[in-house]
């Protein structure tokens, strides 16, 4: 069998939930993602232009975002992060803003303002204080728990967290469509995972099936591999830089925090009336730093 994508790179997820013919793939997601009645379940939707946020010509990002609106004008914003650049909640906060106003025309009233939900795929731990894979969050009244208005929805789906309750066998794909299809991401680096989401496509699940059959194929188009490969290793290469950024702000972090215990020692040193050159010797500060922390 051919190596699939890693439909955890957005490139990937974009080609296969974000591609004209495949609006029944990205439906059935979306039905499972926002638990919806069976009288309320999506049957239509329509892909829109990915651009509505590209202010920047430096900020490519939402090219590769799957933007979507539904039959009765909600928007939806769907996006995949392999590495946490930790600033999720301002990002996202941001694009659902953007998304929400750019729904605005000259001449139209508030009250035509539709829903507009943001769905963030995540390969990494972001809500540490929770266990929860799937969270939602709303405007809500602080004390009494009230619903201000649902036209603000966003939601986090952490995947690590999802693989750890399917190793326990804690989730059953059998049972809940959305473990289904956020399984089916991390199902190329797992073949017991393929192996499960196989079976049930040919036994119940149809859209799954043709979701399979359409990630098998984009997995051979040279022209999709080819992007497919240069995202893969920008994406490597953003890992490399953030780990690199982060080690040096902990190096940064670790020297402050030596200084300022040289600097309370010595601090100490001059409470006890300690000349200035012992000081330097003992410490390493020069006279001048010395003295001005004496006239502190």
């Amino acid at each position: 069998m051919t190596k699939r994508l890693d439909l955890r790179v957005d490139f990937a997820f974009k080609s296969l939930f974000g591609t004209h013919g495949n609006e029944s793939i990205l439906a059935a997601f979306l039905n499972a993602a926002l638990r919806l009645q069976e009288e309320k379940k999506i049957t239509t939707v329509h892909l829109l232009d990915p651009h509505f946020n590209k202010e920047n010509q430096e900020d490519k990002r939402s090219i590769l975002d799957v933007h979507a609106q539904l039959e009765d004008g909600t928007r939806i914003n769907i996006e995949i992060q392999l590495n946490n650049k930790h600033d999720m909640e301002k990002r996202t906060l941001y694009y659902w803003s953007k998304m929400y106003s750019s729904q605005m025309k000259e001449g139209m009233d508030y009250g035509e303002l539709c829903q507009t939900i943001t769905i963030n795929i995540v390969n990494f731990r972001y809500l540490s204080h929770i266990n929860h894979y799937h969270s939602i969050f709303q405007l809500y009244e602080r004390e009494e728990r009230l619903l201000l208005t649902d036209m603000l929805e966003i939601h986090f789906m952490e995947l690590p967290k999802l693989l750890i309750k399917w190793r326990r066998k804690e989730v059953d794909p059998r049972e809940d469509q959305l473990v289904r299809w956020l399984l089916l991401l991390e199902a190329s680096e797992d073949e017991e995972i393929t192996q499960v989401l196989e079976e049930i496509a040919m036994q119940e699940d149809q859209v799954l099936k043709k979701a399979i059959d359409e990630w098998e194929r984009v997995s051979q188009d040279p022209e999709v591999l080819l992007a497919y490969e240069a995202r893969r290793k920008a994406l490597l290469d953003e890992k490399s830089a953030l780990k690199r950024a982060e080690s040096r702000g902990k190096e940064k972090g670790r020297e402050e925090g030596r200084m300022e215990t040289i600097k309370n020692m010595a601090l100490g040193m001059i409470h006890k009336g300690i000349d200035t050159e012992t000081i330097s010797d003992l410490t390493g500060l020069t006279q001048e730093e010395i003295n001005n922390l004496r006239h502190q």
